[in-house]
């Protein structure tokens, strides 16, 4: 999913009064047989697989050598058989009898075809660094090597080769996730500028086709796909989608049968969630505060670099208040800045959370916080700081968060004076990426379930970095668990363990909430897979009744 720009669904604020309408009104007369109704908060922005930035909904329509099953488990796909050499870098797949949307046969040069045209510059594919480990694939995303470089070959019709720089220890998941599925280049080809822009300019090689989807509309339709491999098990017919962009016209929808599931603002669960549709899926997206170390006001800069003015602020923080009143969605507590059930310890099964945990840094603790605070103003020679908070007001809770921090750090800490900064979206992050900001609001969701879809936002020097903070220790033990440690799955972790306890003792980001987002579901409606990390939602497996 994903990665700065996820929406962050079902926080939107309403007013109460829609709310006193009868919850017990089913109303399925207007729902169609094997037919699911959804709604979304935008409208679909590209079905392009090289420009898309996040495949919750789309993995529907496109696959790759395997699909995300249960609990993030990669299951069958494009791929009937995979196997990796003894070092780890040369993986070789077998592709099954399958064929496009159009019925054309889907061959493995489709797969070379699509990974080299994600990875040419021109393309300017936002998620091209995902391939970073494939051989030759960095040089060709910054043009120093041409497409044909890159390490994916196509022996034959039905054979796949890759070769990596080094093993990749989660390179199976990251197969299912559909940038990695294959591209049609006589489809491209036949429809050159036109390709991708509406629904009837692409093909499909997922269990539904889109239709209906002119690139800006609000309504379009997943529809069953008859030439899909494994069709025999996908049950609906079709997927109905409408952009509702309130929680309150999403509930009325909802009551009157036309949506089968809707997102929740807080203000709704708070008087939902005794309901006997209410339910709650959870997500591996964490919301959270990046310091910018390379501030170019020079007394902010001195206090952001001061580990003990970190720990203040991040102690200051109540993030049971947050999750309980200010959000009131579901929302959990984070142990540190990778997310909660996002990966498992290979050795003993224990969380990665829970093991990255270092205490006395994201508790709320206002005794410790004025220590620290009253230390790190003296280390650092001031009385008085005053800090602005960067926010997307295109994201429905930043006004909360903003307004809780400023009055929490006011009320909290002695000499501190805090401005809020909310613009739209583009604004922020390019504010951000410009490092023009003192604190900035972001989250991250996880690509796959991996500690490393988090792991690489502190790394030296990776675009995403955007408070520009470095620490060669941290940096060497990511490089240990990709490289030498690579096929080595204990130490690999404890590597990583190691690495998010530096980046949490030194609170170098400070986490603030985990998402987790409040739904009513029609009881109708079963067989829905849902994915704390990567592609989202699955419906190959859903039907209603």
């Amino acid at each position: 999913m994903s990665k700065l720009k996820v929406v962050l669904a079902g926080i939107v604020t309403v007013s109460v009064g829609l709310l006193l309408a009868a919850c017990g009104n089913n109303n399925a007369s207007t729902a169609e047989k094997n037919t699911l109704n959804l709604s979304t908060t935008a409208p679909l922005d590209t079905i392009d697989i090289s420009k898309s930035t996040g495949f919750g909904q789309t993995g529907n329509v496109f696959e790759s050598f395997y699909r995300l099953g249960k609990n993030g488990k990669p299951t069958a796909g494009l791929a009937k058989s995979g196997s990796v050499s003894k070092d780890g870098k040369t993986w070789t797949f077998k592709l099954r009898d399958a064929k496009w949307s159009n019925g054309d046969q889907i061959t493995a040069q489709d797969f070379v075809y699509s990974w080299r045209r994600s990875l040419n510059p021109k393309t300017a594919s936002p998620y091209s660094y995902l391939f970073s480990g494939v051989k030759n694939a960095d040089a060709v995303a910054k043009g120093k090597m041409k497409p044909s470089a890159v390490g994916i070959s196509a022996p034959n019709k039905q054979t796949v080769v890759v070769k990596l720089n080094r093993p990749i220890a989660y390179f199976k998941v990251l197969m299912a996730y559909p940038l990695f599925g294959p591209q049609s280049e006589k489809v491209v080809n036949k429809y050159g500028k036109k390709y991708a822009t509406k629904a009837q300019y692409q093909v499909y090689s997922g269990p539904f086709k889109i239709k209906g989807w002119n690139g800006t509309n609000d309504t379009w339709s997943f529809v069953k796909n008859n030439d899909y491999w494994d069709k025999k098990v996908v049950k609906l017919d079709k997927i109905n989608y409408q952009v509702v962009k309130s929680n309150n016209t999403g509930y009325q929808m909802y009551q009157q049968g036309k949506l089968d599931l809707t997102p929740l603002s807080s203000e709704q669960v708070k008087n939902l969630k005794s309901n006997k549709d209410f339910t709650q899926y959870p997500y591996s997206l964490v919301r959270f505060l990046l310091y910018n170390f390379k501030d170019k006001n020079a007394v902010n800069r001195k206090a952001l670099n001061n580990k003990n003015i970190r720990l203040a602020l991040s102690l200051s923080i109540d993030r049971d208040i947050v999750t309980k009143k200010v959000l009131g969605n579901g929302s959990t507590l984070p142990t540190g800045f990778v997310a909660t059930d996002l990966a498992k310890n290979p050795t003993n099964g224990k969380d990665f959370a829970k093991e990255q945990a270092v205490k006395n840094t994201v508790d709320y603790n206002p005794t410790l916080a004025k220590k620290y605070w009253k230390q790190g103003l003296k280390e650092i020679g001031e009385k008085n700081i005053t800090f602005n908070i960067l926010a997307s007001n295109d994201e429905s809770d930043s006004d909360q968060l903003t307004q809780y921090l400023q009055s929490q750090w006011t009320k909290e800490l002695r000499g501190i004076k805090v401005n809020i900064t909310n613009v739209p979206e583009k604004s922020s992050d390019s504010r951000a990426q410009e490092g023009n900001f003192d604190i900035y609001l972001s989250h991250w969701g996880g690509d796959f379930n991996d500690p490393m879809t988090f792991m690489q936002i502190p790394m030296t020097g990776t675009s995403y970095n955007y408070g520009k903070w470095s620490d060669s220790n941290y940096d060497n033990l990511v490089k240990r668990a990709g490289n030498q440690d690579a096929n080595d799955p204990a130490t690999r972790w404890n590597d990583l363990v190691s690495a998010a306890k530096i980046v949490n003792k030194n609170q170098a980001i400070t986490p603030i909430y985990q998402q987790t987002t409040a739904y009513l579901q029609k009881p109708r409606v079963h067989g829905l897979i849902h994915n704390t990390a990567g592609t989202q939602w699955s419906y190959k497996y859903a039907y209603v009744k």
